[in-house]
């Protein structure tokens, strides 16, 4: 199981829940088992991001993004971007 978590953003959509263990061999596919999959995938896809994916202490965007390998040793974090203006 990959350990995934979630800022408290979006961990306020999904259910209050933080940390989920889930079943994947990519980063895509944890990320899809999500409850707010759909806002962490639309989020992703953007051309300026308001979240951002790490393996461990990795930029997934750095090592094969969506496509990243994972096993059960490592743990995804979704951080959210702050802007200001």
């Amino acid at each position: 199981m990959v350990h995934v978590k979630l800022p408290s953003l979006l961990a306020s959509q999904a259910g209050d829940q933080r940390r989920f263990e889930i079943e994947a061999t990519t980063v895509g596919e944890a990320l899809l088992a999500l409850p707010v999959a759909d806002l962490v995938m639309r989020a992703i896809s953007k051309a300026e991001p308001w979240l951002l994916v790490y393996i461990n202490n990795t930029n997934a965007a750095e090592s094969g993004g969506l496509a990243s390998p994972v096993t059960e040793k490592d743990e995804i974090r979704v951080i959210s971007v702050l802007a200001g203006g």
